[in-house]
């Protein structure tokens, strides 16, 4: 028995020890390695004893690049990337600000400082509208119009005009603009509200490349300085909107512009007044004129016989009038354009047969009719349009007022017409088609059939047990 129990004692049937044994039983060497340690932490660095490892580590290699080559491939980047990118280093933000070339300007401020030409140097297209625009950043109020958006106190009365009383004054308008011709030179497009004839004077004399303008609040004066742009192509002039503020333009002002910018390629008028002198002019001096855009106009009567002399005009568009032509004269008179392609109505009160009939017969060259939402298009006056025998394409939208009839009788006399859009036009149902127009829609190339949406949501819903007042769920016991 003492035998074996000293076999059981010897050192040879010991159990080995484990990691944590050792680990807690020793604990001076470990003490003194983080002794050690907390002690170079706390020892000053001596530069000489530093490696050049490290120190290579943290250059900026991008510096050994030149800023053109650096730009190039900067630019070669998603657009998506530009805001990250300009976060990396303060000449990389500078590098950035150097490839924008349109800008939307918020704050006055910004551009009164000088520090928008510093931090985008290259700037081509600039729209000042809303920085114009004295009104509260801390607003929760949101007034939102076709031409303009902008946050407004809750301290306003209905009958005052918005932006009449809430606009930079024109002085301070008029340095901007020069602050902005002197640092910007090839600048193309330019958006700005309330300015003098003399700041853009100053734009047209330091911007030559200057192409497209959009000018609010305009009026006849401020066109002088417009005529001094040899090299527009594209103007919008907003003159009155109703309900923000009010403006004149006449056909003097018209006139002025038609005889300075002959090289115009595209004009918006918005709200301005005039009559047949007026558009008479535009198109005896601007031969270039392709597209006519009139947006709320306050013309006299007559004015649709000037666009007869836009000999090169393709593109008529008449947007949100309350009327078009009161009188527009005998039809000897009225005469017709005819290099135009398009006619586009949208928005548009058609209340006057002796106005739509004129239209049409002005127009009797298009090949592409687009009528949109307008008010008072019945069968009669869609029938004045069977005048244009050249039409490839009719687009009807909201035309509630139209009929399958009245639709019927103009389109088959069309023998060229290859697409047909139809939406949204409640009183044209398909019960109405004829054979004759059943065969007409077979040889289309395009037909876009839309127009009761009624119709159009029950035939989807057959056989889904939908759409029939509950029965679904409410069964009679």
């Amino acid at each position: 028995m003492s035998a074996l129990a000293e076999k059981a004692d010897s050192p040879l049937k010991k159990k080995p020890p484990s990691w944590s044994d050792i680990w807690l039983k020793n604990t001076k060497p470990l003490k003194h390695v983080v002794f050690t340690m907390s002690l170079q932490s706390l020892s000053p660095k001596d530069p000489k004893s530093q490696t050049l490892i490290p120190t290579f580590a943290n250059i900026d290699r991008t510096l050994l690049l030149s800023d053109e080559l650096l730009l190039q491939i900067l630019s070669k980047l998603p657009h998506l990337q530009r805001n990250p990118n300009s976060l990396v280093c303060k000449r990389w933000l500078n590098l950035q600000g150097r490839l924008i070339r349109s800008l939307k300007i918020l704050d006055w401020d910004f551009l009164e400082s000088g520090r928008l030409l510093t931090r985008f140097p290259n700037l081509t297209h600039v729209d000042l509208l809303n920085g114009c625009l004295l009104s509260p950043r801390d607003s929760g109020i949101l007034l939102t119009h076709r031409l303009v958006s902008m946050q407004m106190g809750s301290g306003f009365c209905s009958n005052r005009k918005f932006l009449e009383e809430d606009l930079l004054p024109v002085e301070v308008v008029d340095k901007g603009l020069q602050a902005l011709a002197n640092g910007c030179p090839n600048l193309r497009r330019l958006v700005v509200i309330n300015a003098s004839e003399l700041g853009l004077l100053t734009v047209a004399e330091e911007c030559l490349t200057l192409q497209e303008l959009e000018l609010h609040k305009c009026n006849d004066n401020v066109l002088r300085g417009i005529a001094a742009c040899e090299n527009l192509q594209i103007v919008k002039l907003v003159a009155n909107v109703d309900g923000l503020y009010s403006s004149s333009v006449t056909d003097i002002g018209l006139t002025i512009l038609a005889q300075g910018c002959k090289r115009l390629v595209r004009l918006e008028l918005s709200g301005c007044e005039g009559s047949f002198d007026g558009i008479k002019a535009i198109g005896q001096c601007c031969l270039m004129l392709e597209e006519l855009t009139i947006c709320d106009h306050k013309m006299d009567d007559g004015w649709l016989a000037g666009l007869s002399y836009c000999e090169n005009l393709k593109t008529l568009k008449l947007l949100s009038c309350k009327r078009i032509d009161r009188s527009p004269g005998r039809d000897e008179y009225l005469g017709f354009c005819p290099a135009l392609e398009r006619l586009h109505l949208q928005k548009c009160q058609l209340r006057s047969k002796k106005s739509v009939r004129a239209l049409f017969r002005v127009c009797e060259a298009v090949r592409e009719i687009v009528i949109q939402d307008c008010w008072g298009l019945d069968n009669d006056m869609f029938r004045f349009a069977s005048v244009c025998r050249r039409v490839k394409l009719l687009s009807l939208e909201g035309c509630s007022l139209l009929t399958t009839e009245g639709l019927e009788a103009v389109i088959l006399s069309w023998q060229d017409l290859e697409n047909l859009i139809v939406v949204s036009c409640k009183n044209i149902n398909e019960s109405g088609i004829s054979p004759a127009l059943a065969t007409l829609f077979s040889i289309l190339k395009e037909l876009r059939w839309r127009p009761d949406v009624k119709s159009l949501l029950a035939s989807s819903l057959v056989g889904t047990g939908m759409g029939k007042k509950g029965g679904r769920f409410f069964k009679r016991t």
